[in-house]
């Protein structure tokens, strides 16, 4: 039988005095085992005790390690996981884990968080206004800390973490004359990012904007990304169209216009940005231009896209250029089909072409067969 007890301690003046927090202790294998707790009340304690005794009735072992591990330790385990792999969402997850799951569950073992105090977490979240998405992958955050600590040894099992349904993905995408009106909004640099994103598929802020003058290969008519770069790891060739040949050509002539000034740039992507007020101004690697974006959108009569429609986008012309599918995937940098499927977005456009092209092929009417398909007159009911 168990036990609910406040430990007594020699204060510095030599007096006893009562812990406010409770202790529980209960027996394992017929040997007694002492667990403190952070519970000033006892009713807390008494349902910690309950947990414990339940878990060693049905067999499940409590280490030493499934007491002590906390959420905090799980979490630096996470984040050394991401390191040691090389993973390059590391710096979102620390900040999922510094903003969302450690203000909740930080500071508590994660033997003692239950389903109950995850589906709260969900709650919270989404009367944050946070989407059911972001959320899933909060939680994917905290089912990595039971996967290691389970890996481990640490903890023996984890509670049930739902995963919420999630909206569609998007299905926005650009036609060459949206792409075109946006980039008339947008200074020459920005609109030759545009383009470039348009045309090949690739990710905008891992894979163009980093692109560099070395991984441009004029004479053989072909833009590298080295492996370890994109997000798959994997290396990507794109050989040049004529249209991309014209636009790199243009940024190389710019690029030699800011050599002879005496400014070197490795980027094929950048913009003079001046040095303070007044300052010189320098070239530097685009990063971001979120708020000249949707202004050139606005302008041009597409408000609310993303520049992540350009990606799909592309996509979409690589299939309706009849380019097989292994080719498309390889050349906009997926692996699997499933992700590619996703993107592989069925426009309005689409449809209306494809009941043209019934209408023009087919061969039987309403009043019979086409002139000289033979057959008989017989009329569809």
């Amino acid at each position: 039988m168990g036990q609910v007890f406040q430990r007594t301690y020699k204060a510095a003046d030599g007096t006893l005095r009562t812990c406010q927090t409770w202790t529980i202790k209960y027996f394992r294998a017929g040997r007694p085992h002492q667990e403190p707790t952070k519970f000033t009340k006892k009713t807390q304690a008494e349902n910690l005790l309950k947990r414990r005794e339940g878990k060693i009735a049905d067999g499940v072992p409590i280490s030493a390690d499934a007491i002590r591990t906390t959420f905090d330790l799980a979490a630096r385990d996470v984040v050394n996981d991401f390191k040691a792999n090389g993973k390059r969402s590391l710096k979102v997850v620390e900040r999922r884990l510094r903003l969302h799951l450690t203000p909740v569950f930080g500071g508590r073992r994660l033997a003692d968080i239950s389903t109950s105090d995850v589906l709260a977490f969900i709650a919270d979240r989404q009367e944050a206004g946070a989407s059911n998405a972001e959320i899933n992958r909060e939680t994917q955050v905290l089912k990595r800390c039971y996967s290691l600590a389970i890996r481990a040894n640490k903890v023996y099992g984890r509670p049930d973490i739902p995963t919420l349904k999630e909206a569609p993905p998007r299905a926005g995408f650009f036609d060459r004359a949206q792409v075109d009106a946006v980039c008339s909004h947008l200074p020459d640099a920005l609109a030759a990012v545009v383009t470039f994103a348009f045309h090949t598929g690739w990710r905008l802020q891992s894979e163009i904007l980093p692109l560099e003058w070395r991984q441009v290969d004029f004479t053989a008519g072909q833009i590298r990304l080295n492996a370890g770069t994109t997000k798959n790891g994997d290396g990507r060739v794109f050989p040049m169209t004529r249209e991309l040949r014209a636009l790199l050509e243009a940024r190389q002539v710019e690029a030699e216009r800011l050599k002879k000034a005496g400014h070197l740039a490795p980027w094929v992507f950048v913009r003079l940005v001046a040095k303070g007020r007044g300052g010189q101004k320098s070239p530097k690697r685009i990063r971001a231009f979120t708020k000249a974006w949707k202004a050139a959108c606005l302008a041009a009569g597409c408000p609310g896209r993303i520049p992540h429609d350009l990606r799909r986008s592309a996509i979409r012309v690589f299939v309706r250029a009849s380019i097989p599918e292994r080719v498309a995937m390889t050349l906009a940098g997926h692996k699997t089909r499933s992700v590619f499927e996703r993107y592989n977005i069925v426009s309005e456009t689409d449809l209306t072409d494809a009941a043209a092209k019934l209408d023009r092929d087919s061969i039987v009417t309403v009043d019979g067969p086409a002139a000289g398909s033979g057959g008989s007159n017989r009329q569809i009911s």
